[in-house]
């Protein structure tokens, strides 16, 4: 391709990133996806944008799955394809958008990783001895008590739990905010903590001083951060899954647990107990119940199990 058709990939970031405040990451990623199919019109001697038809593109997607790209990726560079046309149609640049009707293969479900209750239980009966260890109790046990994501949680601020009410606000996906029940474990566990954070706080060094313009385009303050670390400084995703993972080691767990379990293990026993999948949904904070649905396989899982185990035609007969 020459150095006009080129061109329209770097118009095209510069959209990203100038008009739709795209990442920088997500715009490394789309650019990435475009060169790949660059190569792939240059392999075939298609000099420009607006000659890829239809079956080119399905063509394209079949070569990077034979290659050893996953479905997934196949997936994404689909989409950035399907993006990259409907601004080229938005410039004029082209008259169709040959990606609309391109279809990924198929990814295989994966289904997510939880614990049981025994396994919760082993989880969750240390003993606190110190601050850090309250901390990381109260954290613990507010993931599998309300079900909440890795980032509400480290986002969470003082004033979002109300300790009388047993409620928690938080903000999830698409800034939508939803109101959580907080069960007695973890009440007990958060004022424990709550008590020794304040003194955290209080002996923690002050913040640097910053223009307004500066605080209102930062992350949310420490200041008020429900989660922070000795210095007082919010803590971060990175930290909470040393913790949680150093916690799983310490129990004697014997498998690799990261904060997202104890949402998937809050999930799947609230739904084996009460079925209502419709409240789950609503306590995930799942725009579609399609999302949901997955933890109705493990159920199924689970049933499956105890069915094989118990009953008289579905045990194995010894062998003589």
């Amino acid at each position: 391709m020459n150095a006009e058709q080129q061109g329209w990939i770097e118009r095209f970031a510069s959209h990203l990133t100038h008009e739709r405040r795209m990442s920088g990451h997500t715009v490394s990623a789309y650019r990435h996806d475009l060169l790949r199919l660059r190569i792939f019109c240059e392999a075939r001697k298609i000099t420009r944008w607006d000659a890829l038809d239809n079956a080119h593109l399905r063509t394209f997607a079949a070569t990077e799955h034979a290659s050893g790209v996953g479905p997934r990726s196949i997936q994404r560079r689909l989409s950035a394809v399907r993006t990259f046309y409907e601004f080229m149609l938005r410039e004029g640049h082209c008259e169709r958008n040959p990606a609309r009707d391109v279809r990924a293969p198929k990814t295989k479900k994966r289904l997510p990783t939880t614990l049981d209750a025994d396994q919760m239980a082993r989880l969750l009966e240390f003993r606190v001895c110190d601050s850090l260890s309250a901390r990381d109790k109260a954290m613990m046990e507010l993931f599998y008590s309300s079900g909440l994501r890795l980032g509400e949680l480290v986002s969470l601020d003082t004033g979002a739990i109300d300790l009388a009410d047993r409620t928690v606000r938080v903000i999830g996906k698409g800034s939508k905010t939803r109101l959580l029940p907080i069960g007695r474990f973890a009440i007990a566990a958060l004022q424990k903590w709550l008590s020794e954070r304040a003194a955290i706080a209080k002996g923690a060094a002050p913040a640097k001083r910053t223009t307004p313009a500066k605080r209102a385009a930062s992350a949310p303050s420490d200041e008020f951060a429900v989660f922070i670390g000795r210095s007082g400084r919010r803590l971060g995703v990175r930290a909470v899954q040393m913790r949680v993972g150093m916690w799983a080691r310490r129990q004697g767990l014997g498998v690799h647990v990261h904060p997202h379990m104890l949402r998937h293990s809050f999930a799947t026993h609230l739904l084996e107990s009460s079925s209502n999948l419709r409240g789950v949904q609503e306590l995930l904070g799942h725009a579609d119940i399609g999302t949901t649905q997955i933890y109705t396989h493990l159920d199924f899982q689970h049933l499956a199990k105890v069915y094989d185990a118990t009953h008289p035609r579905a045990r194995r007969q010894r062998t003589a």
